[in-house]
């Protein structure tokens, strides 16, 4: 059976140096830091890539981010996984647990989430499967 989890989060992108390979390559590097609320009560710290192209609203990230906390009171952690385009201001994103990283109660959880941001606040919908749940 399939739930849905809905929230608000705070998020706090932080400026990171590039690695010698990739410096002067355009990419960007930055490490979240992130509050969930809602349905999902939890911090997640990660790293993201990403480029902006000369187009106005084309852009591109790549993103992994380990999530602690509750979810609809099961406490546990699990990675998610993001790979999210934006051509010419229309978003098409890929965020995803991902198999295998859910711990505690969350073991086996398996899902995938949608970022809206409205008006400069960010809020999620999380579509999930936990085994056992009902």
């Amino acid at each position: 059976m399939n739930y849905t989890a809905n929230g608000p989060f705070e998020v706090s992108l932080n400026p990171e140096s590039l690695s010698v390979t990739a410096e002067g390559t355009g990419l960007g590097r930055m490490s979240l830091d992130k509050q969930f609320h809602g349905d999902l009560d939890a911090i997640s710290k990660g790293e993201m890539l990403s480029f902006r192209s000369s187009v106005q609203g084309s852009a591109g990230y790549v993103a992994m981010e380990t999530v602690h906390g509750t979810l609809n009171g099961r406490r546990g952690s699990f990675v998610l996984q993001h790979s999210s385009t934006m051509s010419r201001g229309a978003p098409v994103q890929s965020i995803n647990v991902v198999p295998d990283s859910g711990t505690e109660a969350l073991s086996g959880l398996v899902g995938s989430m949608i970022i809206t941001i409205t008006d400069g606040q960010h809020s999620y919908k999380f579509e999930y499967e936990l085994p056992g749940q009902n």
